[in-house]
């Protein structure tokens, strides 16, 4: 359906009428100045703040099925005394149904595309394509014997299947990612697969790095080199790379990512619950490393709330160097929505502009945590919560309205994730 939005207040813009034909913003002129065309929507926008829609650059949608479970611990008693065992009790079922409430939960509340790291892969696409959110997807891969015959491995000739047959899925909904786990979790034999996979497909690579100053020492430790230095050692970083976490980043490791042009990916939330750290954002961006904002998975998080993350990483900075005018509401705007788009890759995305994918987020400024709105940034990053959202609008199609879905049958979505739930209580508790 083509659209025009009345009377939007847009951050940097000020009040316009923004018309949508099919996938893409196609005006942006002065209110009024836009004649309706015949059998176009008309979406009256005067209580509305209009923001690009939100990009979380590093989660584990199906993680939902573990929310509260865990609580308290530090990341490594926390990921292999209750996460991984409990993930062993997974079925595809599970994964499919947990990741739709995960995409229902994100369209409520203003995110339009995720970068997920997870297996049972297929499923995870599944739910991509039904529920219409965009998605880049990596098959989490890890390796633990240095001698392993890697072209017969399940879980690497998943990766490769699920890249050949959903790359490009969807009109260019789904995109598809090489993902390693960690450096902790692989041997360097199975590296140097991901990198050459990646590189024999012209992929991009996800991976988490640096997330808890016991992984950055154990890592030097261990391979007399930084987890990034490794990296790039194995040709890693001849692909294009998104890196989770980024918490214990060295300067030389930060020099090396603006070389090699390496996405940080912050998740404040995550990493302060688990006690991990705070990622060095101002030496990062001093750097020129394009840094992205993602929610890590909601049984370490617990949310999926892009605009939560958003106004924790801005407070965050500012108390942490005791400088809050070196940090503005913009940038972390910014941050969620362009430098997002950039990473995954989707170069025409990002922004309310002429020509871009028209991923649209509408917030209510008449709520009373909102409202005024003397500074439109301000307001979507300091007072706007994911509860604020009225519409979110993914490539042209709404997919969110006041309440409403309009491609998730969300009743029948929450029956299906309690019982998949009791299912996995019977196991795990």
């Amino acid at each position: 359906m083509n659209m025009l939005f009345r009377h939007a207040l847009i951050p940097g813009l000020g009040r316009k009428d923004v018309r949508v034909e099919g996938k893409k913003i196609t005006d942006i002129a002065e209110p009024l100045s836009l004649t309706a065309k015949k059998g176009e929507r008309t979406v009256d926008c005067d209580h509305r703040l209009m923001v690009p829609g939100l990009y979380n650059l590093h989660t584990h949608a199906a993680m939902n099925l573990f929310r509260g479970y865990g609580e308290d611990l530090p990341l490594d008693r926390w990921l292999n005394e209750k996460i991984l065992p409990a993930e062993d009790k997974l079925t595809g079922s599970a994964v499919y149904t947990g990741t739709s409430v995960a995409f229902a939960e994100m369209l409520r509340t203003g995110t339009v595309s995720c970068s997920d790291m997870y297996f049972f892969s297929e499923d995870v696409v599944r739910a991509a394509l039904d529920t219409g959110i965009k998605m880049n997807i990596g098959r989490s891969l890890v390796s633990f014997d240095e001698n392993a015959d890697f072209s017969k491995d399940a879980r690497f000739l998943e990766s490769r299947r699920v890249y050949e047959k959903y790359n490009g899925a969807g009109e260019g909904q789904v995109l598809v990612e090489m993902c390693l786990h960690a450096e902790y979790s692989n041997v360097e034999a199975g590296v140097r697969e991901v990198a050459a996979m990646a590189k024999e497909y012209g992929a991009p690579i996800m991976l988490h790095l640096s997330e808890t100053e016991k992984e950055q020492n154990e890592g030097i430790a261990r391979r007399g080199m930084t987890p990034l230095a490794f990296f790039e050692k194995c040709g890693v970083l001849d692909s294009r790379v998104s890196a989770a976490h980024c918490v214990w980043v060295s300067d030389e490791d930060i020099a090396l990512m603006a070389e090699k042009g390496v996405t940080a990916v912050h998740n404040p939330c995550s990493n302060l619950k688990l006690g991990s750290g705070v990622m060095p954002y101002g030496k990062l961006r001093a750097a020129g490393v394009n840094v992205a904002l993602g929610t890590d998975g909601s049984a370490s998080n617990n949310t999926l709330d892009m605009f939560k993350e958003m106004y924790t990483a801005s407070i965050l900075h500012k108390g942490f160097t005791r400088r809050p005018t070196d940090y503005t509401a913009s940038e972390f705007l910014k941050m969620a929505t362009e430098n997002g788009a950039k990473a995954q890759g989707r170069e025409d995305c990002g922004k309310i502009a002429v020509g871009y994918d028209a991923d649209i987020v509408l917030l209510d400024t008449d709520a009373e945590n909102v409202m005024p709105v003397y500074d439109p940034y301000a307001a979507a990053v300091y007072a706007a919560k994911g509860e604020n959202v009225k519409m979110t609008v993914v490539a042209g199609r709404v997919l969110y309205e006041n309440g409403e879905y309009t491609t998730i049958d969300i009743e029948k979505l929450k029956a299906d994730m309690r019982n998949e739930c009791e299912n996995i209580c019977q196991k795990i508790c």
